[in-house]
């Protein structure tokens, strides 16, 4: 389609302008109409945080998106952009993108005055109607409406009420676009009271000046609850004037928070070609980031996002590459102790209650390992704690005892045996270890026998694991890898020192 050039050819073509909320309105109930997406790549909000979101846009409100760090309201924002109009015109020039048909700056009205029809226009492409201002205590008025300049005075001999001394703020220059505000409660609150005119009656005055710009836009403020208390809050007459407040949330399923890290996770071909990623991994980190949201160590008003587990899929990855390069491998499967290289994800990515704090992060990062271990055990076989005692057992109970489904794994360490498995060892080393267990090869092969043969070490090592973190063996960290023993054995020892 061949776009007009100047005022009188836009006219001559039939074109109508339109509001922003206008278009975005008509593009939704269009792709309503035709079972459509408005978003791409935002799992978990089909049915609540979506709707919400195509109520608010076809009521016409101005949307604050309220939820905790990592729950994607920024990425929902920006593809907002996908409902608008794929192109609108505007006057060429302009710095608050005019609308040829309805200019509002001197700047446009000026030049439609001098040229009429023959006023050059251009445009504007949807995706640069998108602007975004991250909220910091130092934003100024200026910064967002816009102030006098007198630099621009002096240079064009203006009198300071000259219109044209005028230099626009951020959200004038938005005119006509989608504007983000994110963290809003970051904002003081005198510099939040600039917001109400454009929010109730739509327009803005720069220093009192007698112009009042009627600008056209789509607000989206971003914040997070605790912001409320902790490092600013959202003044009442604000929050009172944005339409709808949209509560997102983490996702509700192991499987929605999977498939987003799956998808959000950088993994480029280099490291696809050496690694072998197992699900259960995957499965153990979702598990951490569960138990790190309701974790006594952890500030739950804080939150734990989502970029925990993307991180702490990435360093899986980069784990496995760095051992293959130092063996000289071609590939390798990922271990359990592979988690060890997620500690950086986690330390960097919690906030800490003061028990947290006294506990240390490092300390903090294994226990939500073991507890994520912990759990996922008992989803893969028997559970060591409800396992009964002998002494437990009806006189005349044929039943075999399930203590023994571990014994032959237990009473190798009961023997004085310990096995230590370093980060760094190769595969063969790695399966020489977990070989020598007497009774653990046979385990797996009890529970789990439709494994492939290539999973069978990944599962030995888990069943060493979960039996430690149900106090059946000791682990212990050292830096260059894990040591497992008899956990009676491992007391005796520390009394002893």
């Amino acid at each position: 389609m061949t776009r007009s050039t100047t005022l009188g050819e836009l006219k001559a073509s039939g074109y109508k302008s339109k509001t922003i909320q206008e278009e975005l309105k008509s593009n939704l109930r269009e792709r309503l109409a035709n079972k459509l997406p408005i978003f791409t790549g935002i799992l978990g909000y089909e049915n609540t945080v979506v709707p919400d979101m195509e109520r608010a846009i076809l009521s016409g409100h101005s949307i604050n998106l309220l939820g905790l760090r990592g729950q994607a309201k920024t990425k929902m924002a920006r593809q907002l952009t996908g409902l608008l109009d794929e192109f609108i015109p505007y006057v060429t020039g302009s710095e608050i993108n005019d609308d040829p048909l309805a200019p509002l700056s001197y700047f446009a009205k000026e030049k439609i005055e001098k040229h009429g029809d023959n006023t050059l226009i251009s445009w504007l492409h949807r995706d640069e109607r998108y602007v975004e201002k991250l909220a910091t205590p130092d934003v100024s008025v200026a910064d967002l409406i816009g102030d006098i300049d007198p630099i621009k005075a002096i240079n064009e001999k203006l009198n300071y009420n000259d219109e044209r001394v005028i230099h626009y703020g951020i959200i004038p220059r938005a005119n006509r676009c989608i504007f983000v505000i994110n963290e809003l409660p970051d904002l003081q609150p005198r510099i939040q009271v600039t917001l109400f005119n454009i929010l109730q009656e739509g327009d803005i005055q720069i220093r009192g000046f007698k112009v009042r710009l009627a600008l056209d836009m789509q607000f989206v403020f971003t914040a997070n609850p605790e912001d409320y208390t902790n490092r600013g809050s959202i003044v009442t007459p604000l929050k009172d004037r944005i339409g709808s407040q949209i509560l997102t949330h983490y996702p509700k399923t192991l499987k929605i928070s999977k498939d987003i890290t799956s998808q959000e996770a950088k993994k480029d071909a280099a490291k696809k070609e050496v690694v072998i990623m197992h699900d259960l991994i995957p499965t153990l980190i979702e598990r951490l980031v569960i138990e790190a949201r309701s974790s006594e160590f952890v500030d739950e008003k804080s939150g734990v996002s989502a970029r925990l587990a993307i991180s702490a899929l990435e360093n899986i990855y980069s784990g496995v590459e760095r051992r293959v390069v130092i063996n000289n491998d071609k590939k390798s499967l990922v271990r359990i102790s592979d988690l060890s290289s997620i500690i950086p994800a986690i330390t960097g990515k919690i906030e800490m209650v003061y028990e947290g704090e006294q506990e240390g992060p490092l300390n903090v990062a294994n226990q939500l390992i073991g507890k994520a271990i912990r759990t996922e055990f008992a989803e893969h076989f028997p559970n060591p704690e409800k396992l009964k005692q002998k002494k437990n057992r009806k006189e005349g109970d044929t039943q075999p005892e399930k203590e023994n489904a571990f014994s032959r794994i237990t009473e190798y360490f009961e023997r004085g045996k310990t096995i230590e498995l370093t980060n760094d060892a190769s595969d063969k080393e790695y399966g020489r270890v977990l070989n020598s267990v007497d009774g653990i090869a046979l385990f797996i092969d009890e529970h789990k026998p439709e494994i492939h043969p290539n999973e069978k070490m990944l599962w030995m090592e888990f069943v060493l694991h979960g039996l430690a973190e149900y106090s059946k063996l000791s682990k212990h960290q050292m830096d260059e890898g894990l040591q497992f023993q008899d956990l009676f054995g491992s007391m005796l020892d520390f009394s002893g020192q």
